[in-house]
């Protein structure tokens, strides 16, 4: 938040101050035969190397990156993100967020809502624009662009006049969200996306997406079948990306590997029992876990406890 400490003058540093303020306005606008929703409108940070599994939203989100830098998975393709781009997920579209591992990256946000809603007597320029740019976002690709129309400017214009409360300053804030709208799709009307768009190695992706789900999922009752459902791939194709990735270990090999690095970690920073460990890291018991400790690390999980507090004690003296 410190822009002293990221080294540089940012603009958009003010909008920390009231990170909530447009949020709490219920802006509803009517345009042409659509009612736009706003449920969203901030500016955020994602700290080096955090990391938003992938997920989805029931609407339309507007990403913007007014500094820093990171990377984003739209469906099954990875874009870099750097300073001035944007990106646009529509309703279902599952998307994985990560900032650089050793810089921060911004990112001004905007949710809407958007549903029909038949007026009468409307202006009919402005349903046939609003139709217009509301059927382009529908069908926009899941690239990244460059903000080429600066509609990250609207951001920080909304949050100026809504600090002030200057005259109009909700009609405003209803006109500049329009203009975000209009302008992210007219960013796709040239000829060039200049988005770094590095080809994705899918086997490569599918192994670290699976790890990520194991890793975040180990104390669950894991099976090959429904990790390969998340990649919505056949659990046969996932044994062979682990085959391929890594001839030496295989999908269960990997899940053990996990459950023994956090049943290790809880080894040495607790003193829970052995029984309560083995159950809340994947493992069935307490005997099973013995079983594969004395296979695996060649001591019991009540040795290797031992020996990591004698070493713990040790290092402390």
């Amino acid at each position: 938040m410190d822009d002293l400490k990221r080294g540089t003058t940012f603009p958009y540093g003010v909008m920390f101050e009231k990170q909530d303020m447009l949020e709490r306005l219920d802006i509803r606008i009517a345009w042409g035969h659509y009612e736009i929703h706003v449920l969203r409108f901030h500016l955020t940070t994602f700290s080096p190397g955090k990391v938003i599994d992938f997920h989805n939203h029931a609407e339309f989100e507007f990403h913007f990156i007014p500094r820093g830098k990171g990377r984003v998975i739209l469906e099954e393709q990875a874009y870099s993100l750097s300073e001035g781009m944007f990106y646009l997920t529509g309703p279902g579209v599952m998307h994985y967020q990560e900032a650089d591992i050793h810089e921060a990256m911004d990112e001004l946000c905007l949710h809407v809502d958007i549903t029909e809603k038949l007026r009468i007597d409307v202006d009919p320029w402005e349903a046939a624009e609003a139709e217009e740019c509301i059927e382009k976002l529908r069908k926009l690709p899941l690239i990244p662009a460059y903000d080429s129309h600066k509609a990250m400017n609207c951001f920080l214009e909304a949050y100026h006049v809504c600090d002030g409360k200057f005259a109009g300053y909700y009609t405003s804030i209803k006109q500049l969200v329009i203009s975000i709208l209009m302008k992210a799709a007219r960013a796709y009307d040239s000829d060039g996306i200049r988005a770094e768009a590095p080809v994705r190695d899918m086997l490569s992706y599918r192994y670290q997406y699976a790890i990520h789900y194991m890793e975040a999922n180990y104390p669950a009752s894991l099976t090959l079948e429904n990790v390969a459902e998340k990649l919505n791939i056949s659990p046969r194709q996932l044994q062979r990306v682990f085959k391929q990735m890594n001839p030496k270990s295989s999908f269960s090999k990997a899940l053990e590997d996990i459950r023994l690095e956090a049943v290790c970690r809880r080894l040495k920073e607790s003193s829970m029992p052995i029984e309560q460990i083995a159950q809340s890291e994947g493992f069935a018991n307490a005997t099973y876990l013995h079983a594969v400790f004395r296979k695996r690390l060649g001591m019991t999980p009540g040795a290797y406890r031992k020996a990591k507090t004698k070493i713990m004690k040790s290092d402390g003296d």
